[in-house]
């Protein structure tokens, strides 16, 4: 059973979770930008918590099936319509029918949007994963962004008359993208490179997105923040949401195809809840940096590792 690719957008590929535990290897985790998007998919669907999904940027792709599946989009408003005539929404579950057309157009609202049927894309998993690493050309279809012409081979999942229509019947609602956001960030951790007055300066000036960011990080362009003096480091771990200051004074947020590594100092990090809102963000959107309450934090925190950074026990 084949999802085929009639039109394949600027750049859809093949996402899950990630690819955990090949740092050292100079592998990062790739996987979805929008981990929230992504879980609600996946819940939305009843599938598997890492299944594969197509992750689509800017402009979504047309897509035809050779059998009858269920399926949904979440994320980015991508104007999805079903044979050329009925709207799709986003966070409801459809059944689309074998050899009938699925076309997303231009996001209206956010970046990227994710696709699923109720199953799975059956790709390769490759050192534990289906995600598309685009700089190492591992994962996903082909290691590569999809084509228009593809044949994506996918399970779908067996459902009774019951859970069919149960799963049709369910919603999850999304957000519409606001065009100025704020992310929460822990300073450091070479906060002490930069001067008091840069600090402050990156915590009380809109920044702008760049047309240059990607999956590799978010570029922003502002006030440029001052340093003490060089900010140049001998390179060490980088991870999501670390948040480097160039030469140039500026801020670039990495996300989930950032460099295992790098030689610019890190002000801050954008905390983890926080990562979906700028994985939203498209050029142009005003972006501010507020210093997050570790107390707040650590309340909310699975396994009590904010409690441990903050000092307690």
């Amino acid at each position: 059973m084949n999802m085929t690719i009639l039109q394949a957008g600027p750049l859809t590929t093949v996402q899950d979770r990630g690819r955990f535990g090949y740092m050292e290897y100079g592998i990062t985790s790739s996987g979805v930008m929008d981990t929230l998007a992504y879980t609600q998919l996946v819940s939305l669907l009843e599938n598997e918590p890492d299944a594969a999904v197509l992750e689509m940027t800017l402009m979504g792709a047309e897509l035809v099936f050779d059998e009858d599946v269920c399926a949904a989009y979440t994320g980015a408003d991508m104007q999805a319509v079903y044979d050329g005539r009925i709207p799709v929404e986003r966070g409801h579950v459809y059944r689309i029918e074998k050899g009938h057309r699925l076309r997303f157009g231009m996001a209206k609202s956010g970046v990227r949007a994710y696709f699923a049927i109720a199953g799975t894309i059956e790709v390769p998993s490759v050192m534990g994963s289906r995600s598309t690493n685009l700089k190492c050309g591992l994962g996903g279809f082909e290691g590569r962004k999809l084509q228009n012409g593809d044949a994506l081979p996918i399970r779908v999942r067996e459902l009774s008359e019951a859970e069919q229509k149960r799963l049709l019947s369910k919603m999850i609602s999304q957000p519409d993208y606001e065009r100025e956001k704020t992310v929460r960030v822990i300073l450091g951790p070479q906060k002490e490179m930069f001067a008091e007055e840069g600090v402050r300066t990156f915590l009380e000036s809109p920044y702008t997105v760049s047309v240059e960011s990607d999956r590799m990080g978010i570029r922003l362009e502002g006030e440029k923040v001052l340093a003490e003096g060089n900010t140049d480091i001998i390179s060490d771990g980088i991870v999501s949401g670390s948040v480097q200051i160039t030469t140039a004074g500026l801020p670039i947020v990495m996300m989930a195809d950032h460099q295992t590594t790098g030689g610019y100092a890190k002000i801050a990090t954008v905390i983890q809840e926080d990562l979906p809102i700028l994985a939203q963000a498209r050029s142009g959107d005003r972006i501010r940096f507020s210093q997050a309450d570790l107390k707040k934090l650590q309340k909310h925190s699975p396994g009590g590792f904010l409690k441990k950074l903050c000092g307690g026990r």
